[in-house]
């Protein structure tokens, strides 16, 4: 992702412009597409989030005037969304924060001591019943088809949400019906059969949205562009489809992956086929 360079803040400036600094700096250029993309997103929603005794959005307090406090408040707002959502939002903006101490924009880290809760290990599981009435419900409504080929790939691929979600069409042979896709957390490669039921699915799609670059883009345009889901809307448009189904509201899209690999090894595969599958590096 290129960035044109943005002037240096000023010694009063917002976070909002200390975090467009970050944004725009070698520093960010380093990290991988996909990690830009979903700091770009939580850094946005940071910025977003009201501070309630100042009665203004985060990134509009200038950067020099903010304490813990301020955080404290804001990152209980976050916990809203989920735990893990709560950290990783903290995690993008005390970056940016730490870029702006790297380079003289402030004096201190104001979220140093930010106490954070930790993520208990998940042991939720779809069923098979429930992922096919989840996806009864996705297919039969064009608005939701996305949203029903990313939880469909994520499962029978076994692979995470945040990769399914950017799938482009060139990582796909649906002739030979086989994906080949680089994991953005281990750079691992796999390669993977496609179902018949899930290749009739995804001739559809491709049918209907073959002419832009991603396999299951959010419905409607952007700006004009066809564009992947951000990684705080997948959670809500998948809510709203459970919620027809009826599928009980613990379940999450993160939980197909742990899904899949749990019952490929209650199905006696061995080791070596399920990291061929996962890309993960050891069997802990």
């Amino acid at each position: 992702m290129t960035r044109q360079r943005v002037a240096r803040p000023k010694r009063n400036a917002l976070l909002q412009e200390l975090v467009d600094f970050y944004l725009h700096s070698k520093r960010f250029a380093t990290l991988k597409n996909t990690t830009q993309v979903e700091y770009e997103n939580h850094l946005k929603q940071a910025c977003a989030t009201r501070i309630s005794h100042l009665n203004k959005p985060l990134g509009k307090i200038q950067a020099r005037r903010l304490h813990l406090s301020h955080f404290r408040e804001a990152y209980d707002t976050w916990l809203n969304t989920g735990v893990r959502t709560a950290n990783y939002r903290a995690a993008a903006l005390s970056a940016a924060l730490s870029h702006a101490l790297e380079t003289d924009l402030i004096p201190y880290h104001p979220m140093r001591g930010l106490r954070k809760q930790s993520t208990k290990p998940r042991r939720v599981r779809w069923t098979q019943e429930q992922i096919e009435r989840f996806l009864d419900v996705a297919y039969s409504d064009f608005s939701y088809r996305s949203i029903g080929l990313i939880v469909h790939m994520a499962y029978e691929w076994a692979q995470r949400v945040g990769d399914i979600r950017v799938l482009t069409w060139d990582a796909l042979d649906l002739d030979a019906q086989r994906v080949d896709l680089v994991q953005s957390k281990r750079n691992a490669e796999v390669h993977l059969p496609i179902t018949d039921d899930l290749t009739q699915m995804l001739l559809q799609q491709k049918e209907d949205f073959g002419f832009q670059q991603y396999v299951a883009p959010k419905p409607r345009p952007v700006a004009g562009a066809y564009v992947p889901y951000p990684v705080d809307q997948i959670d809500g448009t998948l809510n709203r489809v459970k919620q027809i189904a009826g599928l009980p509201a613990e379940l999450t899209a993160m939980d197909l992956r742990r899904t899949a690999i749990t019952e490929m090894a209650e199905a006696g595969v061995d080791a070596i086929g399920i990291r061929m599958v996962s890309g993960h590096s050891n069997l802990a």
